[in-house]
Order: C-alpha cells, then sequence, then structure tokens
C-alpha cells in the first residue's frame, strides 16, 4: 500500500510541478504584485496555492466525468493536452527573459485590487493553465481506465494523489512567497537558467503526452482491425 501510495505522489507531483512551473512564475507572480505590501503579497500565496489545490483536485474529480459526457476519449485527451503542453513549452523555452525590471499597467495589482485577483490572473491562467489542467484530468483518466483495480490500491492511490496536491500547493505557495530573495539568490541569469530548464521539462512533458495519445489510438485501431 505504502508503495502505491508513494507511486501516485511521484507520478502527481512530478508530471505536474514542471507544467505549473512556480520557479518560473515566481519572477511574473512578483512583478505583477509590486504595487502591493509584503503583508497583502502574502495573503495572495496563500490564496494562489489554495485555489490551485482547488482547481486541479476539481479537475481530477470532473475532468473524467465530462469525458465521458461529451464522448472524448482518453487518447483524444493526451493528443490534445500535449498539443497545449508542447506550445507552452515552446513558447517559454523561447521567449525573451524576464529582466525583473518590466512594469505592466494592466496586469499591475495593488492592496486595492489584490482581493479580485486572487484567482484571476494569479491562479489561472499563470500558476494553472490548460496544460496542467489537462495533465491532471489525463493522469486520473488512464488510471480510471484500468478496470479491476482493487480497493487496497484504489485508496493508496487516491491518498498519494491527494499528498501530491498539497506538496504542490505548498510548493506554489513557499515559492511566491519567496519569490524575492529566490530571485536575490539566483540573481537574473540564474532565474533565466531555472526558468529554461524546466520550460524545455515542460516541453518533453508535452511530447510525451502526445506520443501517449498516438499510441492509445494505434492500440484502439489494431483492436478494431483485428476485429474486422
Amino acid at each position: 500500500m505504502l508503495a502505491t501510495a508513494l507511486a501516485s505522489f511521484v507520478a502527481v507531483f512530478a508530471a505536474l510541478f514542471p507544467i505549473v512551473n512556480p520557479l518560473g512564475d515566481g519572477p511574473i507572480f512578483l512583478n505583477m504584485v509590486e504595487g502591493c505590501s509584503e503583508k497583502v503579497r502574502n495573503k495572495l500565496a496563500v490564496s494562489v496555492s489554495i485555489n490551485s489545490f482547488i482547481l486541479l483536485l476539481a479537475s481530477m474529480i470532473i475532468g473524467p466525468q465530462l469525458l465521458l459526457f461529451f464522448g472524448i476519449s482518453l487518447p483524444a485527451l493526451k493528443l490534445a493536452g500535449g498539443a497545449v503542453v508542447i506550445a507552452m513549452g515552446w513558447h517559454l523555452l523561447n521567449q525573451a527573459a524576464p529582466t525583473g525590471h518590466e512594469t505592466d499597467q494592466s496586469t499591475g495589482i495593488t492592496d486595492a485590487t489584490a482581493a479580485s485577483s486572487a484567482f484571476f490572473p494569479l491562479t489561472m491562467p499563470l500558476t494553472v493553465g490548460p496544460g496542467s489542467i489537462a495533465t491532471a484530468i489525463s493522469l486520473v483518466a488512464a488510471f480510471a481506465s484500468e478496470k479491476g483495480q482493487p480497493l487496497e490500491v484504489v485508496i493508496p492511490a487516491i491518498i498519494g494523489a491527494l499528498v501530491g496536491l498539497i506538496a504542490l500547493s505548498i510548493s506554489v505557495y513557499v515559492i511566491y512567497r519567496e519569490s524575492s530573495a529566490i530571485q536575490r539568490f539566483f540573481g537574473n541569469n540564474g532565474t533565466i537558467v531555472l526558468m529554461r530548464l524546466f520550460s524545455f521539462i515542460l516541453l518533453t512533458i508535452g511530447v510525451q503526452i502526445f506520443l501517449g495519445g498516438i499510441n492509445g489510438f494505434s492500440v484502439e485501431l489494431s483492436k478494431h482491425l483485428a476485429a474486422q
């Protein structure tokens, strides 16, 4: 049971952390909330981490049911989700590196607007976007597609997934709260290197998800041809 829970934890955390990419989003978060006081920034870090947990958990619970309702197959989800993640990774990998001095008046958040900005745009799409939502759904859909799972496997897997989401949310909170200190520690060049590294990991995860969709369609096609 412990091994199952650990495997579930690793699968959820390892798949979602590079896509959520709090280390890469930290400088962007810091830039967007630079007009807020330190107390409000800390509250926003808490709100974003909680919102991210709820949004990803809701995606895992409701997402597979929506797939069934709309008749969307798991391979189709993997292809679409993989394409989204590939596009995000490629964009992040090639975008101009932030210097930490840019100001964008259209996205500037102040103490007065902090409460209304906690979910949009700080939680979605900055922290949890289409790629992470699609990945969360595909993780659950892939597990659910394995029929006949005994209860002693299902329960540890659920616990491991929840702990993975909690660990991810804590990571978002800590990194966003300490984004200023982290940026000073790594420096501008170190931050750029981290962002490029996680962008490349994100790109490879997207390719892996997309190839999983192709493999799923190939298996379905071979079964269909064998039945003829």
